[in-house]
């Protein structure tokens, strides 16, 4: 990989590349579901700050080493990791009760706590992901600053829209229900990471 900045158009023609095959690789996935979900339960810019966090620090890992990221752990294991981590949070959604609410009708929770929880959930739901893979195989064929660049823009974006599609919801449906159907979610992607573990 060059160590030299590349020229305008070509960091502008990688960047542009490489937000759209991460864009819509990532669109859709569970990493935006799960900032879906986090938004329309609680505040949305520390959900957001926390999951651009972890992509940023995910897509800095994958252009400096390469597909060597996802071999740091086992893929058993790792599928095992987030799928004890989404069924936690898929019980714990479905065991919430309303009297824990505010009068706001928003649970509290402090912004460093959502920060934490979305940096954490997406950290692992990510690692060695197909965007992240994706993200060290690009990096090893181009230069990093651009793909880096492109790539975390492209992730940005689709947690931005699961963020305001999340909020969205809060308008039309009641929070007890939102906390089921999270909760449902998240046990159904525990679910899907322990086939991948077994499978």
């Amino acid at each position: 990989m060059e160590l030299k900045i590349p020229h305008m158009a070509e960091l502008l023609s990688i960047s542009g590349a490489s937000f759209i095959l991460i864009f819509l690789a990532e669109f859709g996935d569970k990493s935006q579901l799960v900032c879906m979900t986090l938004a329309a339960k609680h505040r949305p810019w520390p959900v957001l700050f926390g999951a651009v966090t972890a992509f940023a620090v995910l897509n800095l890992l994958a252009v400096l080493f390469g597909t060597i990221v996802s071999a740091w752990i086992p893929e058993f294991w790792l599928a095992l990791a987030v799928a004890g981590l989404f069924g936690f949070f898929g019980i714990q959604s479905l065991l919430f009760e309303d009297v824990e609410e505010d009068e706001a009708g928003t649970r509290v929770r402090s912004s460093h706590g959502l920060f934490v929880t979305a940096l954490l959930m997406i950290f692992v739901a990510e690692f060695g992901d197909k965007t992240q893979l994706a993200v060290a195989g690009l990096a090893s064929t181009y230069h990093g600053l651009p793909v880096w660049l492109g790539s975390t823009l492209a992730l940005i974006a689709t947690t931005v829209l699961g963020v305001v599609a999340g909020q969205r919801l809060l308008k039309y449906l009641p929070l007890g229900l939102i906390h089921k159907f999270s909760g449902v979610l998240f046990l159904l992607l525990a679910t899907l990471a322990l086939y991948q573990a077994f499978f």
